[in-house]
């Protein structure tokens, strides 16, 4: 198996789970496993696969660049694994006020919306002050 694929695996499940990882890689069929081979391989071996930048500054990264692209489904999967990752409820608060300045007001609003969801799902908002 590719070196890469496999580092993939491992830095793909210490952010988003082994649940995870491991059921959208068991549902691939012929028409989706390639891509999802090549995905893991290229960003999660590749691009997280070296200590350059710690997984929690990528995490920070990775929801400025969806959220600036405006995948919610991904942004949220990716602000769940930015927390576990050590992202605070502040960070990603400030995370989003950049999104709004560099991509506007609608879009910080949907990040909002979406990370009170996991927020609040995770109890991290109660009793949240700064």
């Amino acid at each position: 198996m590719d070196k890469n694929f496999e580092i993939g695996v491992t830095k793909r499940k210490e952010t988003l789970g082994a649940e995870y990882v491991e059921n959208t890689l068991d549902k691939a069929d012929a028409f989706m496993r390639p891509f999802q081979e090549a995905m893991t391989a290229w960003c999660w071996g590749f691009g997280w696969g070296d200590d350059a930048i710690d997984a929690k500054t990528r995490s920070m990264m990775n929801l400025t660049m969806i959220g600036a692209l405006g995948k919610m489904h991904e942004w949220e999967l990716h602000c769940r694994g930015a927390i576990g990752n050590g992202v605070s409820v502040a960070e990603i608060r400030a995370i989003v006020h950049v999104v709004g300045i560099y991509c506007g007001v609608p879009q910080a609003l949907e990040c909002f919306r979406v990370a009170r969801k996991v927020l609040e799902e995770k109890g991290m908002l109660d009793g949240f002050e700064e």
